[in-house]
């Protein structure tokens, strides 16, 4: 293999509700989820995009950037961000979802902790749930996923949005993040949600230090054990700032670095603000980790 990893690949397969079977191919090829935030204050598109005119613009050209999934949140995650009330939420997404539910050609997924926010994003379109609690903050979010036709995302976090450790510690934050899926995948399984629609995300930034996010993409590989799809979450996080000593307006090119790498070391899906550098730099690594596993993804023409 030359050093280079097995990448598992899934297959997750859902029909939404009057649509044509959807099917997502992971591991042959990587998948973009673009991040498209309704809100006033996250940490780098905070108030760019609210409104729904500039918020479906705004999907379109993910979806033209080569985004496979949009993913929208109405509520930010950024360190300190104060929670926002379900109807608030509902009032900033849903008018976006129906106006994009009928133009997009991929599926959109709900950025939410919320049970109420899930059920009203499904209801206006939505198809996937994304929730970085794993389901732990809402007891009711079990029974939303069951209204959700497609796959669902659970995340790794310290704490709870605004209240995250300032300096958390950990014995060995890989292993611990395993160790806390392995327990989530059971415990959900009980509750009836099927393993097989579960991604799992590392929640980089999420009660993590600099250190330890990078120890996390470092040894990503460690959590392929678990057999679960890999979404990682670098775009433009701090982390990255504190590398290259750049603000999030200049963390591009470092995001598209730690994107490599994760892709190297095992993920499917990345969640990015910009999907189209991201897509170039990875479709290149796609195509050696099938050459390395002697599974081509397509001939190339010499010039």
């Amino acid at each position: 293999m030359n050093g280079w990893i097995t990448r598992r690949r899934h297959l997750l397969s859902w029909r939404p509700p009057g649509g044509a079977r959807r099917i997502l191919e992971l591991g042959r090829r990587t998948c973009l989820m673009g991040v498209l935030n309704i809100t006033p204050d996250s940490f780098y598109d905070g108030g760019r995009y609210a409104g729904t005119r500039r918020a479906v613009a705004r999907a379109l050209e993910l979806e033209a950037g080569g985004a496979d999934i949009i993913d929208i949140g109405g509520e930010s995650s950024r360190p300190g961000a104060s929670p926002v009330p379900a109807r608030e939420q509902i009032r900033r997404i849903v008018p976006v979802i129906e106006k994009l539910a009928g133009r997009l050609r991929i599926p959109i997924s709900v950025d939410t902790t919320s049970a109420e926010v899930a059920r009203a994003a499904v209801k206006a379109g939505a198809e996937i749930l994304n929730d970085i609690s794993a389901f732990r903050f809402d007891p009711e979010m079990v029974e939303a996923a069951a209204s959700a036709p497609g796959p669902v995302v659970i995340m790794h976090m310290r704490g709870r949005l605004g209240r995250m450790p300032a300096r958390p510690r950990y014995r060995d934050v890989v292993g611990e993040i395993g160790e806390f899926f392995e327990r989530r995948l059971a415990e959900l399984g009980t509750r009836g949600i099927d393993r097989g629609r579960l991604i799992i995300d590392p929640g980089l930034g999420f009660g993590k230090s600099a250190a330890h996010n990078l120890e996390i993409v470092a040894g990503l590989s460690r959590l392929g054990s678990l057999g679960r799809p890999l979404l990682l979450g670098p775009s433009r996080k701090s982390f990255i700032g504190k590398v290259l000593g750049a603000e999030p307006e200049e963390r591009l090119w470092g995001t598209v670095g730690v994107s490599v790498a994760a892709v190297t070391a095992g993920a499917h899906l990345l969640r990015v603000h910009d999907p189209r550098p991201v897509r170039d730099a990875v479709r290149m690594i796609d195509e050696m980790l099938a050459r390395a596993a002697k599974k081509p993804n397509r001939e190339i023409r010499e010039c």
